[in-house]
């Protein structure tokens, strides 16, 4: 495990915050009581969750040429037939991952192939396990043309607590199935966009594993 290049400048903000506020208290209050342990039990917990949020696991990928893995870790919120109407313009199987702010947030790459289209879209913060979400809520799409020529939408979804997609890809860009591509920080939602003769592999409510779970078979 390693910790994202994204989280260097605010674990070093936080870490500032939290000698700030111990440094204060004491200062204020050299006594030591039990409040203070408290106050230092939760600032390090604030700064160890900031780290972990961060983190960066180290997994063999489940790689498998015609399978569809995992972009991110966390819950199956959806699983439904709906018409796409930013790239494909026809009806889809969706399946939508949503990511606790206590989930890895780095995002991969599902299938391998080439980036056909990469479109970021200001919007608001709703909810991620809001249905409206995919379409109101700040989002990057990313398309993969996978080596079999079928291409499958991934959607980076902001929640209510995310105030940044990180999507550094462009058109062209080589994709390699279980790579990361990019991260959403704290609290999100991803969604795939599926042609309508995929496999399901997986069911609502499932915890799932980036790198690592099958979400279809195409």
């Amino acid at each position: 495990m390693h910790i994202h290049r994204e989280g260097y400048n605010i674990i070093g903000i936080i870490l500032l915050i939290c000698v700030t506020i111990i440094a204060t208290l004491n200062y204020f209050f050299p006594t030591q009581t039990w409040i203070h342990y408290l106050i230092y039990l939760n600032v390090a917990g604030w700064f160890i969750w900031t780290i972990s949020f961060f983190r960066v696991p180290h997994r063999k990928i489940n790689r498998f040429e015609g399978n569809v893995i995992s972009s991110a870790d966390g819950e199956v919120v959806v699983i439904e037939k709906v018409f796409e109407p930013e790239y494909f313009k026809d009806e889809r199987i969706q399946v939508s991952i949503f990511m606790s702010p206590f989930n890895v947030h780095v995002n991969w790459y599902p299938v391998s192939g080439v980036v056909n289209y990469v479109k970021y879209h200001p919007g608001d913060f709703l909810f991620a396990k809001n249905p409206k979400a995919s379409a109101k809520n700040e989002r990057y799409s990313i398309v993969v043309k996978g080596n079999d020529e079928k291409e499958i939408l991934v959607r980076q979804i902001a929640g209510w607590m995310a105030r940044r997609i990180v999507c550094k890809r462009k058109v062209g860009d080589k994709a390699i199935q279980g790579e990361a591509f990019g991260m959403i920080r704290f609290g999100s939602r991803v969604d795939l966009f599926l042609p309508l003769d995929t496999d399901i592999k997986v069911k609502l409510h499932q915890k799932v594993k980036g790198q690592q779970t099958v979400i279809a078979s195409l």
